[in-house]
């Protein structure tokens, strides 16, 4: 959060919200503090990270998983770029070919663009941030930029991606109007890496089971005719 921060000198942050109050309430926040566009985080369970991009106050709204979050201290990429500074914002052909990745990519640029001139901001581009649509999943880069001549860039950091969920006609409410078919929410992943799990265990244990089922037939010893007693019955069968 803090790196996002780093890279959006025109945001307004605020405080937690109470699950009581509603996701509608961010839109009062937006209102008061006069911003047009909100982001906001969402933890589950201490394992699932949540984001809200929304176009405050009429919408629309989309919800999104973020995973593979790798922040700057992690990575201690070579990378670095003054703080503040205004990024340019690519995005591959993908967001062209969709409407409502053509609409993410708006919301995508409102977020992330810092206005020209803004007080706080430097007035020049030395980093870029990028946003590759890959395998239904939306990955973020921030790279600086090295040389301007060739296109030199050397990453920075932080890396995610997003998986979009579902998008809304209002902020934060409203009517369904893109829903994710391929999306698999986190529980339901788990759930099923479980059960993989639990039939990988069943598998194995009838194996074991199968094995220890087979009689193991005992090899015939040759040094066992050597110590043979000749019977009665022998005797006159051979005379």
């Amino acid at each position: 959060m803090n790196d996002l921060k780093v890279l959006m000198p025109h945001a307004k942050s605020d405080s937690k919200l109470e699950r009581k109050e509603g996701l509608y309430a961010i839109n009062e926040i937006c209102e008061m503090k006069n911003c047009n566009m909100t982001m906001f985080l969402e933890m589950r369970k201490k394992l699932d990270l949540f984001m809200w991009l929304s176009m405050v106050p009429n919408g629309p709204s989309a919800r999104f998983l973020v995973q593979n979050v790798h922040t700057m201290d992690e990575l201690r990429l070579t990378g670095n770029h003054l703080k503040f500074s205004r990024p340019l914002l690519t995005f591959n052909k993908a967001f062209d070919e969709q409407p409502h990745l053509a609409l993410i990519k708006e919301m995508l640029k409102q977020m992330f663009a810092t206005p020209n001139m803004h007080p706080k901001s430097k007035p020049f581009f030395d980093h870029v941030l990028g946003f590759t649509y890959l395998d239904g999943r939306i990955w973020f880069r921030n790279y600086q930029i090295t040389d301007e001549a060739e296109g030199g860039l050397v990453e920075v950091g932080p890396r995610f991606c997003l998986w979009l969920i579902k998008i809304f006609s209002g902020s934060f409410s409203g009517n369904v109007i893109f829903e994710n078919p391929n999306y698999k929410s986190p529980n339901q992943y788990r759930t099923e890496l479980k059960m993989a799990a639990s039939q990988r265990y069943k598998a194995k244990a009838e194996k074991t089971a199968k094995k220890a089922a087979i009689e193991i037939v005992p090899k015939e010893d040759e040094l066992d005719e050597i110590f043979h007693t000749i019977t009665k019955d022998e005797i006159k069968q051979a005379g």
